[in-house]
């Protein structure tokens, strides 16, 4: 009796993960085909607003994966940080890499090429 408990919370848990996990894909892709102009059109940061929105959700869509596919809630609280926050810096720093080089490069080639 305790494995088919065990059975029904695993299958609810799924059941949460992929709602939470649809609604914010979702909402991203609404937001990538409506394009508000108070989102698109203006800057912060760099960048528009819709993109920092677009980071942020792609950057809580990757814990919140690796927080419960690769079973982080049950470990040690040293390995979690280890593991879910060096991938948090690595994509943030890659993100401003990308952020800074491709504004370099839309500056530099903007009189050169019609976008």
């Amino acid at each position: 009796m305790a494995h088919a408990h065990a059975h029904e919370s695993n299958v609810k848990r799924i059941w949460m993960v992929f709602g939470l996990l649809s609604v914010v894909t979702i909402v991203e892709v609404g937001l990538g085909i409506v394009k508000p102009g108070f989102l698109h059109l203006t800057s912060f940061l760099g960048t528009s607003p819709l993109n920092w929105i677009f980071i942020i959700l792609t950057l809580f869509k990757a814990y919140y994966i690796t927080w419960t596919f690769m079973h982080m809630e049950g470990e040690k609280k040293w390995f979690r940080r280890s593991v879910v926050w060096t991938a948090v810096f690595l994509i943030c720093y890659l993100v401003t890499l990308l952020l800074i080089e491709g504004d370099y490069l839309y500056e530099t080639l903007g009189p050169l090429v019609k976008w």
